[in-house]
């Protein structure tokens, strides 16, 4: 297992230098000189020189990636652009607001998705089932700015059951009172899919020789299906979820941008429109590195549950 572990860290390597290099290039060639965004319309000649000292910009290419290199190693981006808050602070300050929504969102919506699939197992092809799959495309047609819309309007304005924005200090405060509807929109949207992909993942491996063996033997259908059906099933619904972790903490910005979430989604957006550079390269950096480690996390969990792949 370490030997494993340690052959794909390694295998990162050149893969994570490719992400460098790719977003050296595009913030430096394609993005455009950041000393005429910094300086202003109305500056001289000597006002974008001296910026161009101070970011490095006037330095060769080599010595800038050099430079962008250690700021990784480091996890130093320097201040962000807009507000001269330290780029790691922002992102230190705005992951636990993001993780506050997308934790029990992700735990609820496996959960959830794992149940009502193995559930809809025990009636596939029946009116029960394909009614399902109706409403799962149903919901899924809905765009999520319609539910956020919906919902604010119905449980925050009309009968006034949660706040419309806000954050609080405290993490209790924050996951009872403002942070409960946006994670019931999300399981709103995003139990459609889940449902129908981890239903595909069951229904594979109901059909399978052991599931018939299991059956021959007299087991009862609830154990087959919980049981053997389940264990199977489990390994492409890991590799599902670890693969999206990365990704949701971008994906949610709708979210917090509409319930004044300070999470890393919406400053994503904030630093877009600021063309704050430093956070922008910050966020990508590390959600690549993110989706990576979660990768590696997914081939362990793989490695645990299934029983064809042997230890070391």
């Amino acid at each position: 297992m370490l030997s494993f572990i340690v052959r794909r860290l390694w295998q990162m390597l050149p893969t994570m230098l490719g992400v460098v290099v790719l977003v050296f290039v595009l913030f430096n060639w394609v993005g455009g000189d950041p000393a005429y965004l910094l300086a202003g319309k109305m500056a001289d000649t000597a006002a974008i020189e001296n910026i161009r000292r101070q970011l490095g910009t006037d330095q060769p290419y080599y010595v800038q990636l050099g430079i962008f290199i250690g700021q990784i190693l480091s996890f130093d981006f320097g201040n962000a652009w807009s507000t001269g808050e330290p780029v790691s602070q922002i992102i230190a300050s705005r992951l636990g607001p993001s993780l506050t929504v997308l934790v029990p969102l992700t735990i609820l919506e496996t959960v959830l998705g794992i149940a009502l699939a193995l559930a809809i197992a025990f009636v596939r092809g029946s009116l029960t089932d394909r009614a399902v799959m109706v409403a799962c495309t149903v919901g899924m047609s809905i765009s999520i700015l319609v539910y956020i819309i919906v919902f604010q309007y119905l449980f925050a304005y009309k009968l006034g059951l949660f706040p419309v924005q806000g954050w609080g200090d405290s993490l209790g405060e924050n996951l009872l009172r403002y942070a409960l509807l946006p994670i019931i929109i999300g399981l709103a949207v995003s139990i459609a899919p889940t449902l129908r992909l981890y239903r595909s993942f069951v229904l594979d491996e109901v059909g399978q020789d052991y599931v018939r063996t299991a059956r021959a033997k007299g087991l009862p259908e609830r154990r087959v299906v919980w049981v053997h059906v389940l264990r199977n099933a489990a390994i492409p619904i890991i590799t599902h979820v670890m693969a999206n972790l990365p990704a949701l903490l971008i994906g949610a910005f709708l979210l917090e941008r509409f319930f004044g979430i300070p999470g890393i989604g919406r400053e994503v957006i904030l630093a877009v429109e600021r063309s704050d550079f430093p956070v922008i390269k910050a966020i990508t950096v590390y959600v690549a590195a993110a989706t990576m480690l979660f990768n590696l996390l997914a081939d362990l969990l793989y490695r645990a549950v299934d029983p064809r792949v042997q230890p070391g």
